[in-house]
């Protein structure tokens, strides 16, 4: 699947459940997700990654649409690599 039509599905599925509960509340949604996903990693099951790492991307792209953030065109920074240094793998000092 394409970001765009991930971004798609998820602006068709919760647009307006997210437009109503308002930013501010979508990103506590987002939080208590990666806070979840923390919880998985420490029993490392992939299933139960793969579930939450799944559901971060979710409310992140919500939180994106409700903001009418292109992700697509965002994580293009991302495209040639490291956007510090330029370089792939990253040179950047820790």
């Amino acid at each position: 699947m394409e970001i765009k039509e991930f971004q798609k599905i998820i602006r068709e599925t919760y647009f307006e459940k997210d437009s109503k509960r308002g930013k501010a509340e979508t990103f506590r949604w987002f939080v208590e997700e990666v806070g979840e996903l923390a919880k998985a990693m420490k029993h490392e099951s992939k299933d139960e990654l793969a579930e939450e790492f799944s559901d971060v991307c979710a409310w992140l792209f919500s939180l994106a649409n409700l903001y009418d953030i292109d992700m697509e065109s965002a994580v293009s920074k991302y495209s040639k690599g490291c956007p510090k240094c330029k370089k792939s793998p990253c040179q950047c000092e820790e």
